[in-house]
């Protein structure tokens, strides 16, 4: 062959190279889907290759979501998927099956083709997964029953197969996704997919019986600002409604969990208590009194004088007390600062002597005159 020629066949190998890059492609049946936690989800796609020549192979196709250390991952060895993932390819047709779902497989999922000396193709956009769970509506259907329904975003075949739930034990399993529950009973519902058991909706229930407070707890004086709460443990969330004296529904005070009395009054004395109701049931709590306190300004006068009495009596022997000890202790310390008194040793026997001495001068004084008298 000659140079020409040659140079010819270079050409046209690199036409269909450059010719065959518009032969790549990767299409998804759908680019968006949607699974329950715990279920099954199929993707799948169609791939077209520039094909070369007779010779061209495809060396390696794959599923993946992420890259490590510069390189994509096949998800048939990632470790989060390890077990949970089959990948089927045939006649250029591949389904990714992933089982077991949960929240984290909620990712964008790329397909590659590989061909020996030909280079690679992602297809993008790639499909778009989202993991929901199981979720209970509850509806009021009559005044004394409601309605479940067991449901998802996603779409789920008409044949899906339901698991119900009462108080933790097994109910019924059929293909219906609602039910109908007395209004008022405390049981506990939920609901799973036939053969996801592990994956069951999160309960529902009435509530419980409302608990209330009262702040400030202290006694309630009259213009002071005191705020009533109600609390219950319910799924759906309940709604609160407030009332005064037990033996009527009808005056109602306030439909929030707290009730806030921004002045009291005398007229606010009385027994209190709230209702907790979602669409299961309602529930009561008991009632409590409030008795409001008037204290005019006199009598907190005289209080306070009273008070300031007792603190005064109280601080003055303390003051007092204090005083000595710190005086004695001032004494204390100034007798031992001093030198020692000295001491003189007096001999009995001398002092017997100097008395008998002071006898005879006083007898000599006394004759004294007499002789004076004699002279005259």
């Amino acid at each position: 062959m000659s140079l020409p020629a040659r140079g010819f066949v270079v050409f046209l190998l690199s036409t269909q190279v450059v010719q065959g890059q518009d032969d790549w492609g990767v299409t998804y049946s759908s680019t968006e889907t949607c699974a329950v936690k715990g279920s099954t989800v199929e993707m799948r796609c169609t791939y077209t290759y520039p094909f070369k020549v007779w010779f061209t192979i495809v060396e390696k196709t794959f599923w993946f979501t992420k890259k490590e250390d510069g390189e994509l991952v096949d998800l048939k060895t990632d470790s989060e998927y390890v077990g949970r993932v089959e990948d089927r390819c045939e006649n250029n047709i591949c389904t990714l099956r992933i089982k077991n779902l949960t929240e984290s497989d909620s990712v964008e999922y790329w397909f590659r083709i590989i061909i020996q000396k030909g280079g690679s193709y992602i297809g993008s956009p790639g499909v778009t997964l989202s993991v929901t769970d199981l979720q209970l509506k509850v509806s009021r259907a009559y005044s004394d029953h409601a309605e479940l329904k067991c449901q998802t975003s996603c779409h789920v075949p008409d044949n899906t197969s339901y698991i119900w739930y009462k108080n933790g034990e097994k109910l019924w399993t059929g293909i219906s996704y609602s039910r109908l529950v007395n209004f008022g009973s405390a049981d506990i519902y939920s609901c799973a997919l036939n053969g996801h058991e592990n994956h069951r909706s999160p309960p529902v229930y009435p509530p419980t019986l409302p608990s209330v407070s009262v702040s400030p707890s202290a006694e309630i004086e009259k213009g002071s600002s005191v705020t009533l709460s109600c609390s219950s443990d319910a799924n759906p969330a309940a709604n609160y409604t407030w009332y005064k004296d037990e033996t009527s529904y009808s005056s109602i005070l306030n439909e929030e969990p707290q009730f806030v009395f921004s002045s009291m009054q005398a007229s606010d004395s009385g027994e209190y208590f709230c209702t907790a109701e979602n669409e299961l049931g309602r529930r009561t709590s008991e009632t409590f009194f409030i008795d409001v306190k008037y204290k005019s300004p006199m009598i907190m006068n005289i209080t306070r004088l009273v008070l300031v009495v007792l603190v005064v009596l109280v601080l003055i022997p303390l003051l007092l007390f204090f005083l000595w000890m710190r005086k004695k202790k001032a004494s204390s310390s100034t007798t031992e600062a001093n030198e020692p008194i000295e001491t003189v040793e007096i001999d009995p026997f001398s002092v017997y002597e100097n008395v008998s001495d002071l006898n005879m001068v006083s007898a000599e004084q006394t004759e004294e005159p007499e002789e004076q008298e004699d002279l005259v």
